[in-house]
C-alpha cells in the first residue's frame, strides 16, 4: 500500500503529459489548416487551458527543456540554413549577436530597475535572460513567410548565434545577484571565448565524426538513429566540457545540413525528413503550449506587491522592440548602401524588428535562476523575474506572431509566388536540358538500346514542355496551362485511388506478397504527395 501513492502520482503525471501532447497536436493541426502561426495559437491555447477550473499545475524543469526539447529543435533549424547565404551575412549577424544583445540587456535592466520593484541586480538578470531572440520561435514563425533568402537567413542566424553572448551575461548577472560579487567583465570576455569557441569546436568535431559514420552506412534504421542522436551528442558533450551546448548543436546542424545530399540516398533522405518533421512538430507543439500553461501558476506565486506585473511586462516588451528597431535601422541602411542600393528601404528593419521574438530559451534560463543566495537567504525577486520573462515571451509570440505575416506583406519585401514559380520552372528547364544532353551523348556512343533512350527522352521532353509553359509570358497560355495542370493532377489522383484499390485487391487475393504491396503503396504515396506539393 505504501507504494500506491507514488505510483498514482506517476500515472497522473504520465496522463497529464499525454493529454498535453494530444491537445498540442490538435491545436497545431488546426493552426496549419487555418494558416495561423502555430506557436501563437499554441500559447493562447495553453493559457486558456491553464485558466480552466481543475487544471493541474504543471511545473517546467529547465533541465527537461534544455536537454530533451532544445537540441533537436535547434538542430533542425540550423540544418535548414543555407551555408551560402550565411557566409554572405556573417558580419551583420556578428554585430547583432554581440552588440544588440548587450544593448538589449542594458536597456531592459535599466527599465526594469526603474519601473519595477526589482533590485538592480535582478533587473540585470532579467535583461540578460531576455536579451537574445529565440531560434525555435523565430524558425517556427518564419517557416511560412516568403522572405528574401538573405533576410530570412539573417533573422534565423542571429537567433542561433546570439546564445553565447546572452549566456555569458546571464552567468555574470546571476553571480552578482546570488553571490553579491562584483561584475568581472574581464573574466566574462574570457568566458565568452570559451563558450562560443569551445561550442564551435565540439560541434564541428561531432559533425566530422557523424559524416564519417554516415558515409559508411546505408541502413535506414541506423541513419535515422544517428540523425536523432546527433543533436543530443553535440549538446551533452559541449555542456560536459562547460562550453555552449546551443552553439555546438547549431554548428553541427549547419555543417551537416550543407552536406546532407552527399551523405545518403534519396530513399533515406525521405525517411529522415518524415521522422524529423514528426519529432519537430511534436516538440514544438508541446513546448509552446507549456509556455502558456506555465504563466497562471507563476502569477499565483507572486506577492501582493507585484500585482502590477502586466504593466511591467508591456514596458519590458516595448523596450526590447524599441532597442531592436533603433539598432537595426542604421545597420540596415549601411548594409543596403554597401550593396549598391541608392534608396534605402526602411521597411526592412521593421520586418527584422518584428521577427525578433522570444521563446523557449529565455524561459529555460529564467527557470534555472537559483531560489536562494549564497548566504541561504531566499531570492525574493525570482518569482517576478519568472513571471516577467514568461509574460514577455507570451506577448511577443502572440502580438508579433499574429501580426508578422501582415507586416511582411505590407512591407513589400516578400517574394511574390510568381517569382518562386518562375525560378523553379527555369531550374526545371535547365535540369531537363542537362538530361537531354546526356541522352544525346549516350545515343552517339550507341551504348543504350534505342527503345530505352526514346522512353527517357519522351519523359524529359514532357518535363521541358511543362516548364516552358510555366515560363510563358502570355497570360492566356499561362492560364490555360494552369487549368490543364489542375485537370491533370485531379485525374492522376483519381487514377492513384483506383490503383490503390486494385493493389489491395491483389493482396487480398494472395496474388502479391506484403513486401510488394508495401513497396508499391509507398510509390503511389510519394507520387500523390508530389501532386499535392505542385
Amino acid at each position: 500500500m505504501g507504494s500506491s501513492k507514488p505510483q498514482g502520482d506517476g500515472m497522473r503525471s504520465v496522463g497529464t503529459v499525454l493529454a498535453l501532447v494530444v491537445l498540442a497536436t490538435l491545436v497545431a493541426t488546426f493552426a496549419r489548416r487555418w494558416r495561423i502561426p502555430a506557436p501563437s495559437l499554441l500559447v493562447v491555447a495553453g493559457l486558456a487551458v491553464a485558466l480552466l477550473p481543475g487544471t493541474p499545475s504543471i511545473e517546467i524543469s529547465p533541465d527537461v527543456i534544455g536537454l530533451v526539447v532544445l537540441p533537436p529543435l535547434l538542430y533542425a533549424s540550423a540544418e535548414d540554413m543555407s551555408w551560402r547565404e550565411l557566409k554572405a551575412v556573417w558580419k551583420p549577424v556578428g554585430i547583432l549577436a554581440i552588440g544588440l544583445v548587450l544593448a538589449s540587456a542594458a536597456a531592459v535592466g535599466w527599465v526594469a530597475s526603474t519601473v519595477t520593484p526589482l533590485s538592480w541586480q535582478m533587473a540585470l538578470v532579467l535583461g540578460a535572460v531576455l536579451a537574445s531572440t529565440d531560434p525555435v520561435a523565430v524558425t517556427a514563425l518564419g517557416r511560412r513567410l516568403a522572405l528574401p533568402p538573405r533576410v530570412q537567413v539573417l533573422v534565423q542566424a542571429e537567433s542561433l548565434f546570439n546564445d553565447a553572448t546572452s549566456l555569458v551575461l546571464f552567468r555574470v548577472a546571476v553571480s552578482v545577484a546570488v553571490a553579491s560579487a562584483a561584475a568581472n567583465w574581464g573574466a566574462a570576455g574570457g568566458e565568452f571565448v570559451v563558450l562560443a569557441g569551445g561550442g564551435t569546436v565540439i560541434g564541428a568535431a561531432v559533425a566530422y565524426v557523424v559524416t564519417l559514420i554516415r558515409r559508411r552506412t546505408e541502413d535506414p534504421v541506423l541513419e535515422t538513429v544517428i540523425a536523432l542522436v546527433t543533436p543530443y551528442a553535440a549538446y551533452v558533450l559541449a555542456e560536459g566540457a562547460h562550453t555552449s551546448g546551443v552553439t555546438s548543436v547549431v554548428v553541427a546542424g549547419v555543417v551537416l545540413g550543407g552536406r546532407g545530399d552527399r551523405l545518403t540516398n534519396a530513399r533515406i533522405r525521405l525517411q529522415l525528413h518524415a521522422v524529423y518533421g514528426t519529432v519537430v512538430f511534436l516538440l514544438e507543439s508541446v513546448v509552446f503550449s507549456l509556455i502558456g500553461l506555465a504563466l497562471p501558476a507563476q502569477v499565483r506565486a507572486l506577492s501582493d506587491g507585484d500585482r502590477a506585473w502586466p504593466l511591467y511586462a508591456f514596458a519590458v516588451a516595448g523596450t526590447l522592440i524599441a532597442v531592436r528597431l533603433l539598432w537595426l535601422a542604421p545597420l540596415s541602411a549601411v548594409v543596403q548602401r554597401k550593396g549598391g542600393v541608392h534608396r534605402v528601404n526602411w521597411r526592412v528593419p521593421m520586418v527584422l524588428t518584428w521577427a525578433g521574438t522570444r521563446g523557449v530559451l529565455p524561459l529555460a534560463a529564467a527557470l534555472s535562476i537559483p531560489e536562494v543566495t549564497k548566504t541561504g537567504a531566499t531570492l525574493t525577486d525570482r518569482p517576478l523575474v519568472l513571471v516577467l520573462t514568461t509574460s514577455v515571451v507570451v506577448v511577443t509570440l502572440v502580438v508579433q506572431g499574429f501580426t508578422l505575416a501582415p507586416v511582411v506583406r505590407r512591407s513589400g519585401i516578400a517574394l511574390e509566388p510568381d517569382h518562386t514559380e518562375r525560378e523553379e520552372a527555369s531550374a526545371r528547364c535547365r535540369l531537363a536540358d542537362a538530361g537531354i544532353r546526356r541522352l544525346d551523348e549516350l545515343a552517339e556512343l550507341e551504348a543504350v538500346p534505342d527503345v530505352v533512350l526514346d522512353r527517357l527522352r519522351r519523359g524529359l521532353n514532357a518535363r521541358l514542355d511543362d516548364a516552358r509553359d510555366r515560363l510563358s509570358d502570355n497570360n492566356g497560355q499561362a492560364a490555360h496551362a494552369e487549368s490543364a495542370d489542375l485537370v491533370y493532377r485531379q485525374l492522376r489522383r483519381d487514377l492513384i485511388a483506383v490503383e490503390t484499390v486494385e493493389l489491395q485487391r491483389l493482396y487480398d487475393d494472395h496474388a502479391i506478397s506484403d513486401t510488394t504491396r508495401r513497396r508499391l503503396q509507398r510509390s503511389l504515396d510519394l507520387e500523390e504527395a508530389r501532386l499535392a506539393d505542385v
